[in-house]
Order: C-alpha cells, then structure tokens, then sequence
C-alpha cells in the first residue's frame, strides 16, 4: 500500500494547474462517452447537525484508448463540516483510496483534500471556458472566500492570464478581506474591490463563482450583468427562479438533481428536467450545443464527479511513484496464501 500525505500531494500538483484542466476536461468526454462507472453518492448525516456531512464517492475510469493511461477505480471519502471555520480547521477533509483493477485489492490511500478542491476548481475554470465561448469576461466575482474559491481564483488566472480586475463577497467581511491578502499573487496586477452585499458582487462582473456553505436557496440573478456565467460550485445558492430563468449547463443531471441542491428543487418544482440544456461533457465533446438567448444568464452546476477525483488522483499516484515519494506499507493487505 503506498500512502501520500499532504505536503507530497500539494508539492506534485503545484504549477500544473494546465494539466489538471485538461486531464478534468478529458474525464468529461470519457465520461460523455459512457467509458466511466459512476455510482451515486453516499451521504452520511448525522442527527440534529443538518450543516455537517460525509459523502462517498465511488468510481470507475476508462483508460485512454491509446493506452497511455491504465483503467482506474477507487473511493473518494469527503466529510464537510463547515463549523470547522470558526476555530481555524478547514471545513472540508478527504482521503482517497485506489484498487488494483487486477486482483481488486487496495493499492493507494492519498490524502484528498487539495485534490478534491483542484478538480473542483479546474471543472469551474472548464465551465467558464465553455460558456463564456471564447468572449473575454470583464472580471472574475468571487462570493465566498474559503479554499474552494481560492483554487478557483487560481484555475481561472491560468485560464485567463490578462484578467485585471477582482471582487469578493463574504458575509464575514474580515475573511474577505484576508483572502484578498493572502491570495493576491494568484492576479497580481487585479484591481481588487470588495463588494458591501451579495447583490452588489453579483453586479460588478460577468462571471461569478459561487462556492458558499449554504443549504438553501437564498439569492436571485436579477443583479447579474446580462450574459453572466455563474459558476454554481456550491449547488444551493440559486432559487428555482433563477435556475428557470438562466440557460443551465451540468456535468451530470441524475448525480446534480439530488440531495436538494438548486437543480434537484427545479425538477421538483417543474416535474421535468427540460430547463437543462446540456452536460457539460456533451458539450466538449461536440455532441450538443449551447445557444444562449442574449442577456440571459448561464449557470454551470457541476455536481463533483468522482472519477474526476480519480483521474487526479491516479495523476499523483503515478508521478509519486516515478519519483519515488510516499511511504510503502508493505504489510497492509494479508499475506499471500502459502
């Protein structure tokens, strides 16, 4: 069993925000193309804490079809709890565990955290680069300032090197604005304004990623610039109207209309699912087009893949080994039959 702590993983993926995107991108034509196995995944909630959750995400990978890259499976096993904040812990903790496809057995457990918020952030920065088709946004929105959006920011500045202009939004104003400090060598040369309210943000750019804690619904796009890109990370911001009035792009409707997010009240509310316009793999792959109606608003809900995980997961797994990191547990699975 090879096991890769934090510092290895956060030291493989750094700088290589490019590839991640394209190995995210390619995960979505796979699994456009029906080369993937994608369960649905598991909630753990608990009594009386409706705020906190464990999800697990299980997965299975095509290789490329040109051999280059092996068929992968695995696990993805998430807790968020957001009260984590308050006292300086991250909200969100992951491991991911990786089987042999040969025999079955265990092979790798990789800490899961920043690989979790990268895949997250690359589909973000995937999203804007489809929806926006080709137009240049006037500026990034960023609404909520935890680690989710600060790997966004970081995705869309490799995605968008000539951006010149940043606004945040956060309902605690102090973690605003110590994100602007902390992260400004994401966009050096931005122009940094932070935003009084929520519709005051929603305002200021055409594309906008939200990546809040929210359970319910509580915003409109009414304040939005006509055409905005949203970037629906966190799900359950938008209302049902305004999830009916924008054109909607997903990354999977049956894995993104459950568990109350804003699409899954959409479906209840209509009894249909004809408000999505396409996937986004579809999307890439060429098989559907988008053609937004002028003004409207496109909103990209990306409900989190897990072989999105898995795709990033076997990418540090393998430059691990090749660079012979990590700590082999050579007595974790039983010994051979003699």
């Amino acid at each position: 069993m090879l096991i890769i702590g934090h510092q290895t993983v956060a030291g493989l993926l750094e700088g290589r925000e490019r590839e991640v995107i394209d190995l995210v991108a390619d995960a979505y034509r796979r699994h456009d193309e029906g080369r993937t196995s994608l369960p649905h995944s598991v909630f753990l909630r608990f009594p009386d804490r409706p705020r906190d959750r464990i999800i697990g995400l299980p997965g299975y990978l095509g290789g490329s079809a040109d051999g280059g890259e092996d068929d992968i499976a695995g696990m993805k096993w998430i807790a968020s709890f957001p009260g984590n904040i308050a006292s300086g812990v991250q909200r969100a903790s992951a491991a991911i565990l990786l089987n042999n496809l040969r025999n079955g057995q265990p092979e790798a457990l990789i800490e899961g955290s920043l690989i979790s918020a990268q895949r997250t952030a690359a589909s973000a920065a995937v999203g804007a680069r489809t929806l926006l088709g080709g137009r240049r946004p006037s500026g990034i929105t960023l609404i909520g300032c935890g680690v989710i959006n600060r790997e966004v920011l970081r995705f869309l500045a490799v995605e968008h090197p000539g951006l010149d202009r940043l606004a945040v939004y956060d309902t605690d104003p102090e973690r605003a604005r110590k994100f602007t400090q902390d992260n400004a060598r994401l966009l050096p040369s931005a122009t940094v304004r932070h935003c009084d309210t929520l519709d005051d943000a929603l305002a200021t750019h055409d594309l906008v990623s939200l990546a809040t804690t929210a359970a319910t619904p509580h915003t409109s796009l009414d304040a939005c610039p006509p055409g905005t890109v949203v970037l629906h990370v966190s799900l359950r911001d938008l209302t049902v109207r305004a999830v009916l009035d924008a054109h909607n792009v997903v990354d999977d409707p049956d894995h993104v209309c459950r568990e109350n997010t804003s699409v899954h009240l959409a479906e209840l509310a209509t009894g249909g699912r004809d408000f999505i316009d396409a996937s986004i793999g579809a999307l890439l792959r060429g098989t559907a087009t988008l053609a937004p109606r002028p003004g409207k608003p496109l909103v990209y809900s990306p409900f989190g893949l897990g072989v999105l995980d898995l795709a990033l997961a076997r990418f540090v797994r393998d430059r691990a080994r090749a660079g012979g990191l990590g700590s082999e547990v050579a007595d974790f699975l039983p010994a051979p039959a003699a």
